[in-house]
């Protein structure tokens, strides 16, 4: 199983999406400073994650939340858990 997921920067508030197998590892990477892209904005907190069979779908779905204005305005949502 894939998914796809969202974090918080909890002092700046950012909004990154990624995807990954094990998220609960990948968000302790992110906190750890393992991603340099968001190292700066540490700590975060999870806010969102699906679930999808393939890696191609989930790639699809990340792609869509982070490239698309549409996508921007859904993201901005499910973060704030609607």
């Amino acid at each position: 199983m894939h998914h796809v997921y969202i974090v918080r920067s909890i002092p700046k508030g950012i909004l990154y999406v990624g995807t990954a197998k094990g998220v609960q590892k990948r968000l302790h990477q992110h906190n750890s400073g393992y991603s340099r892209s968001t190292a700066a904005y540490r700590p975060f907190e999870l806010v969102h994650t699906e679930s999808y069979e393939t890696l191609r779908e989930a790639r699809k779905r990340e792609w869509h939340l982070k490239c698309t204005p549409a996508g921007g305005k859904e993201k901005q949502r499910l973060a704030a858990g609607g």
